[in-house]
């Protein structure tokens, strides 16, 4: 009996979910067709999600800056499927000149967003010192100070929001660099974010995004799961990608080895 050929899991495009609501498609082959159709498939499996959403163009990952033809091809290969291009994500003073040539704007903080811990990412701001009075010391009992170590993920600053209300379709909840928590339903249609975790008392029928400036150990914790879509550090998954046995459930998401996880908290 003839073995039955495996299918190819190899993407063309890693589609990221920005902090904003706006889509981040880093092409890492510059295969129209399977861009294209890859998206295409996504509308399809999740209109609500996706179905006219403004769409970021990342070539960052290509070894060369496709020409102007290739990208326009892209644009309306992209319309066609079904989502709006809206912009080309800031890299090289040749994609400055493609965006002029196509028509888009340069957008430039996606590719920070997913790009943390790589050697383009610009490293966080340090907070600015507080001044305290000096009082002399003698030189014999200074000593010199340790080396601060490097910080690879933004970490939330100051206490994280709580949110008491529901959350209706439409309405968007953003706890910047700090965790979020959640005392309510998350409705359909509506979008809870944060720099640091998530976590949601109630269900959670809407969009749930943690770790948006790229921290990839920020967690969501979630009552009752019914989401559109979760995402950690711009990796997501949406509600027909999940295992029917944790809907309904109470379940926590995470990332390990690159790979988003979700399984039901005991």
């Amino acid at each position: 009996m003839a073995a039955t050929p495996l299918p190819d899991y190899e993407q063309a495009g890693e589609l990221k979910i920005g902090q904003v609501g706006i889509a981040n498609l880093r092409v890492r082959t510059l295969d129209i067709d399977k861009l294209v159709g890859e998206m295409r498939e996504r509308v399809q499996r999740a209109p609500k999600l996706f179905e006219r959403a403004a769409v970021v163009i990342d070539f960052g990952s290509l070894s060369r800056c496709p020409d102007a033809k290739s990208a326009r091809d892209l644009v309306r290969g992209l319309q066609e499927a079904g989502v709006l291009p809206v912009a080309l994500a800031f890299g090289t003073t040749e994609i400055e000149m493609l965006s002029r040539e196509v028509g888009l704007p340069l957008l430039a903080k996606f590719r920070a967003q997913y790009e943390r811990g790589g050697e383009a990412a610009a490293p966080a701001p340090v907070p600015a010192p507080v001044e305290r009075p000096v009082e002399p010391v003698p030189v014999a009992r200074q000593e010199p100070a340790a080396a601060p170590e490097p910080q690879h993920a933004p970490a939330p600053g100051g206490p994280g929001m709580i949110h008491v209300a529901p959350i209706r379709s439409g309405q968007q909840v953003y706890a910047q660099n700090r965790d979020l928590t959640v005392c309510a339903t998350v409705g359909a249609g509506a979008e809870v974010i944060a720099d640091g975790s998530v976590h949601i008392y109630g269900p959670l029928r809407g969009r749930a995004l943690a770790g948006a400036l790229g921290n990839t150990n920020a967690r969501i914790f979630c009552r009752e799961f019914h989401a559109e879509l979760v995402a950690v550090a711009g990796n997501y998954k949406v509600l027909d990608e999940i295992p029917p046995n944790l809907v309904g459930k109470a379940v926590q998401v995470w990332l390990e080895d690159d790979k988003l996880r979700i399984e039901e908290l005991n």
